[in-house]
């Protein structure tokens, strides 16, 4: 009896797990514009959420998916939500399956289930141009006219992204961990490849 009252009271005496929280790590862009990563909320700082929450349209919450992502936008409120919920159907759903053996989707899918374990920070496109200052500032071209004075300034178009790069931390700790999807569009739609 007595080794049964000394083990319940050391079982009392342990943190209850439950209590112990995973460290979620924000990214805010503040007043200047700059992002800054912190584990406070973005309001704490007078800053804004990078990701603000993604609200489920009308037509595609549930087990039923009302389409597929036609827009880029929709394909990550899809990869957010299936995060967030931490369900690898939901991530598999809009990956593009297209000629892919059973041994190969086995892997892909471990793959996919690490991506769904892991707390989301960011989800960023992916660009062709490996000169990043390029794509962020193009320079504008003015189109001459017949008296030699620029009719209009012609911005060049800025490059589709290729891929989406997920930003994400290692479980509790604040390691920084990175996966890039492929992008590809078939079918009339946005799906993700590996």
């Amino acid at each position: 009896m007595k080794a049964f009252l000394l083990t319940l009271l050391c079982a009392l005496c342990l943190p209850n797990p439950a209590s112990a929280k995973a460290q979620r790590v924000n990214r805010c862009t503040n007043a200047q514009g700059q992002t800054v990563f912190t584990d406070r909320s973005c309001d704490a700082l007078g800053a804004t959420a990078r990701m603000p929450a993604h609200a489920p349209t009308v037509g595609n919450t549930g087990i039923y998916r009302a389409g597929c992502a036609r827009r880029l936008s929709e394909l990550t409120g899809q990869i957010r939500d299936a995060v967030s919920l931490q369900d690898v159907n939901r991530l598999s759903s809009i990956y593009l399956w297209n000629d892919v053996s059973n041994a190969t989707a086995r892997h892909i899918i471990g793959r996919l289930e690490s991506v769904v374990q892991r707390p989301l920070v960011d989800i960023a496109p992916v660009y062709p141009a490996s000169d990043e200052s390029a794509v962020a500032a193009p320079a504008a071209a003015s189109v001459p006219g017949g008296d030699g004075q620029p009719l209009a300034e012609v911005t060049p178009r800025r490059p589709r992204p290729v891929g989406l790069r997920l930003e994400q931390t290692l479980g509790s700790t604040a390691t920084p961990a990175r996966t890039v999807f492929g992008l590809r569009r078939q079918y009339g739609c946005f799906w993700i490849t590996l």
